[in-house]
């Protein structure tokens, strides 16, 4: 029987909207200072802000990284994993080069996930793994698991929320099954009730990616997932 405390403090609550104020910003970190939310997840331009609305929390800021597309080339990626922890970010979520991984460069894609690693890592930090896996067969989702893994991440992560789906119990499936062993597993992109929320966290994720936090947490239905 999961609690609300229990579900917040797997909640990665997501702050990514293009036309989301620097208020939007103030307003959601403290809701998650409230709520024991375990981070919040920021765009990189947002990142020293919500240090310091978050200072003396124990919520965790997270930035994107690569958002929301995945095909800056792995020197931006490194340079915006740098600043983003230099700016007070201890979580980076990057997405993976699925153009590059759809065209069987796998390599590529390795390396790429390797120097965002190599710059968390250095801090102390952690890094996820936005699959996409809404672009991805199952057989996909598996091999872009081992990717992730073979380059040192510390999760797998369904969505960036802004493609054509997200989370799917399908999906979370093969991610567990593939990587639950060695890696942590993020649902996120679509999850709008308690229910659902719930359902994730008893398939294995640790972690959930969510925009209308205070509506799951609450037991309402949200009227977007992410």
């Amino acid at each position: 029987m999961y609690t609300q405390a229990d579900v917040a403090a797997t909640v990665d609550h997501a702050v990514l909207k293009p036309e989301l104020t620097a208020n939007d910003v103030r307003d959601a970190a403290e809701m998650c200072r409230a709520r024991g939310v375990c981070a919040l997840c920021v765009r990189p331009s947002d990142v020293a802000l919500a240090r310091d609305v978050l200072a003396g929390s124990a919520t965790k800021v997270c930035a994107v990284i690569g958002f929301p597309h995945g095909a800056n080339r792995k020197e931006t990626k490194a340079l915006e994993a740098r600043l983003a922890l230099e700016d007070g970010a201890v979580e980076l979520d990057m997405v993976m080069n699925v153009g590059q991984f759809l065209s069987g460069h796998h390599e590529v894609v390795q390396q790429d996930i390797e120097v965002v690693v190599a710059e968390a890592h250095a801090a102390n930090a952690i890094v996820k793994v936005i699959l996409e896996t809404c672009l991805l067969t199952k057989e996909q989702i598996a091999e872009a698991c081992h990717i992730a893994r073979r380059a040192g991440a510390d999760f797998v992560k369904t969505s960036t929320g802004f493609s054509s789906g997200g989370a799917t119990p399908e999906a979370i499936a093969v991610m567990i099954e593939t990587v639950g062993t060695s890696m942590q597993v993020k649902a996120s992109g679509g999850i709008r009730d308690w229910a659902g929320a719930v359902a994730y966290l008893e398939q294995g994720c640790t972690r959930l990616g969510i925009g209308s936090t205070e509506t799951v947490l609450d037991g309402g239905l949200a009227s977007s997932g992410y």
